[in-house]
């Protein structure tokens, strides 16, 4: 069945389709531990019941998504043994240790706590507890640091040097390859999306239930919160990306070529490509969009700058500029979306409406799903943007994998789609109905609901809103 098919393109299908599953869950699961943080230090220093209800009602969300992350890791791993075995015998020197210190201390660290986070929240004392939530959110930190240090290794690779049988050996300084040139950029940009991804969803659900039940505390705490961040972090994120674009052009000027549809060089200014249909056969994007010189502006912050284009890269090192091409439009589109939602809520803050404007609200649960979209198609961007290297000038990804049949990846790969649409699919499935639940709208104030609380010598708040506290 597979035959015809070539294994390289097999193996790169099988780890983009899991490794996009994976990406979904941790970057949900970063931005909510930090939010759950949030909420019960607000708990905790305020009294207010509706931050322990949304800390509960989140909790279990978080709990499901991060098992599921885990697992995904865990099954993604193991490509690198099977499918990818040139590239770990080769890279293993450098890769390796990078990604055993991401378990010893991220992975260490976040299931240790995760316990007293899920199960311990009437069992211990609130300053434990919070210290348990405090520990697994920074886990989630640490983990992303790790795993971003090897991935941004692979496109800027500093550090190391060649053995005699053609391995990557680490050189005198591990810093010189954890802090390699493009990876304070892609951490940054990569965990403020993390931030965003998750705001987007606390505030669809958030905007769900004000749709349903307009007085419900819960509901008005979690999107106006959700909305404060996208309106914050919404432009601090086009600046990390436009500062990680600068970084890409410097290191990886084919990818921005293919990002840009730039196929020809532009001395006097490049123009800015909006839409088009990238024709790489005829080296050129049929029908475009363009705008004069605006490449050059903004990447070069002069209009008139010169800016090289893939004429002058060798055919067989240019990235597919049709996938690169779209996927950097999707991820850009979207990021502007949020970015006008922030906008969108700072008006309705400010006409005192932000919990009754129901546009605003249907905007909300419509963008809810982006951040998935968008890391996604970053992660796109950034990947299949380094082809064809799996280590960015110097390792070919057609040099980089196993002598494997296709039908035998082929096969695996048939097996993971099942697979993972049925598991994950069901994980998904539980977690909407979850959200679907609207948050608690009032507890009584008793020892067992409100044990760290009590236990902290903190009189809860009498209610003043009819209950709804």
């Amino acid at each position: 069945m597979f035959d015809a098919f070539d294994p390289v393109l097999l193996a790169r299908i099988q780890f983009g389709f899991t490794v996009s599953f994976h990406f979904i869950f941790p970057s949900f699961s970063i931005g909510l531990a930090s939010f759950l943080m949030v909420l019960e230090g607000l708990w905790l220093a305020t009294g207010k019941h509706v931050y322990d209800n949304l800390y509960r009602y989140w909790l279990k969300i978080f709990a499901i998504a991060f098992a599921m992350g885990v697992v995904s890791g865990i099954v993604m791993s193991y490509q690198f043994g099977t499918n990818w075995s040139v590239f770990s015998d080769k890279a293993g020197p450098v890769i390796g240790p990078l990604m055993a210190y991401e378990v010893l201390t991220a992975f260490f660290l976040e299931a240790g706590f995760l316990g007293v986070m899920l199960f311990g929240i009437n069992k211990v004392g609130p300053k434990l507890h919070f210290a348990a939530t405090c520990a697994v959110a920074v886990g989630t930190f640490i983990s992303a640091f790790w795993i971003l240090s090897v991935n941004s290794w692979m496109h800027t690779p500093t550090g190391y040097e060649i053995g005699a049988n053609g391995q990557f050996l680490p050189g005198p300084s591990w810093i010189a390859i954890i802090f390699n040139p493009s990876f304070p950029y892609r951490l940054v940009h990569t965990v403020i999306a993390a931030y965003l991804t998750t705001s987007l969803v606390v505030g669809a659900v958030g905007a769900w239930h004000l749709i349903r039940t307009p007085d419900n505390r819960g509901a008005r705490t979690m999107f106006s919160m959700a909305m404060w961040m996208a309106s914050l972090v919404a432009p601090v994120q086009i600046l990390a990306g436009d500062a990680h674009g600068l970084n890409t052009l410097e290191h990886q000027p084919a990818k921005v070529m293919a990002m840009e549809g730039h196929y020809e060089s532009h001395p006097k200014g490049a123009p800015l490509i909006l839409f088009g249909i990238p024709n790489s056969a005829e080296k050129r994007v049929d029908y475009a969009i363009e705008i004069p010189k605006a490449s050059s502006l903004i990447l070069k912050h002069d209009p008139n700058a010169p800016l090289a284009g893939l004429d002058t890269i060798p055919d067989d090192q240019e990235p597919p500029v049709g996938v690169v091409f779209w996927s950097f439009r999707i991820m850009v589109g979207i990021g502007f979306a949020i970015f006008a939602l922030g906008l969108f809520s700072l008006l309705a803050r400010a006409r005192g409406r932000l919990f009754e404007w129901r546009l605003l609200h249907r905007v909300a649960i419509l963008l809810g799903p982006a951040g998935f979209v968008a890391v996604i198609a970053g992660w796109i961007t950034t990947e299949v943007g380094r082809q064809p290297y799996t280590i960015y000038g110097l390792l070919r990804t057609a040099d980089s994998a196993s002598p494997l049949a296709a039908p035998a990846v082929g096969a695996s790969l048939v097996a993971f789609i099942i697979v993972y649409f049925a598991v994950f699919g069901a994980g998904a499935w539980y977690i909407l109905k979850l959200m679907a639940k609207p948050p608690k709208a009032f507890e009584k104030a008793d020892p067992v609901d409100h044990g760290p609380i009590r236990s902290a010598g903190i009189t809860p708040a009498p209610s003043v809103d009819g209950g709804k506290s």
